[in-house]
């Protein structure tokens, strides 16, 4: 596939670029500063610099001509979050010129706290966990809330990612999912198997137009 890679840079995008070179697909990875991408020169690696990802003019190149999106763009932290929102105003914009461009399939990450609480999840979870999760990252949820608005308003073929806490550990390939849920226990997953998620859904029809709950 010809792919095109938002927040390529960020700790699940740079795996997204890695896993989806290594299945030898072609990809430009979206990015505002070069330099934070490990390994620029490998095969079958276009880096594209875009300063506003709400510019269409300025996204129209980087998107013209795919098979495919993913984005891995997120917030880095509350405090951005709150002062000016990244991922639903980048993801409007680029669902717009993926209209345009005929461009239909799109993988997203977004986050457990947005899908329901799992059936038979333990008290602590239900009556503490997640509504602490969502009032400490409040900001953070409401841009990934509406980035998940306009996608289901949008024409595009759209997969919805959304994990539990993040960590570093190697891809594993092995994770638990539900389509329209969240995973029972769901607790973390490594950032390298939520790329694997991202990159595995493309090409799988039951999850188009769906949010997806990965978890370890």
């Amino acid at each position: 596939m010809r792919l095109t890679v938002f927040g390529a840079t960020g700790g699940v995008g740079r795996e997204v670029v890695q896993q989806a070179l290594d299945a030898g697909h072609e990809v430009t990875a979206v990015v505002r500063d070069p330099a934070r991408l490990p390994r620029p020169d490998r095969p079958g690696l276009t880096v594209a610099t875009v300063a506003d990802l709400t510019d269409r003019a300025a996204l129209r190149p980087v998107l013209e001509g795919r098979s495919a999106v993913v984005s891995a763009l997120g917030p880095r932290g509350r405090r951005q979050a709150k002062a000016a929102p990244v991922t639903g105003p980048a993801l409007r914009s680029v669902v717009e010129v993926m209209d345009r461009l005929g461009v239909r399939r799109l993988a997203v990450v977004s986050a457990a706290p947005l899908g329901p609480t799992p059936p038979g999840e333990g008290l602590l979870t239900r009556a503490i966990g997640y509504p602490l999760l969502r009032a400490v990252f409040s900001d953070v949820y409401a841009d990934l809330a509406v980035m998940e608005r306009v996608l289901a308003a949008s024409g595009t073929e759209w997969t919805v990612i959304r994990p539990p806490r993040l960590l570093d550990r190697p891809r594993t390939g092995s994770y638990r999912r539900v389509v329209d849920g969240n995973v029972p226990n769901g607790r973390s997953i490594g950032r390298a198997d939520v790329a694997d998620a991202l990159l595995s859904c493309l090409d799988d029809p039951a999850t188009v137009r769906h949010a997806v709950g990965v978890s370890s």
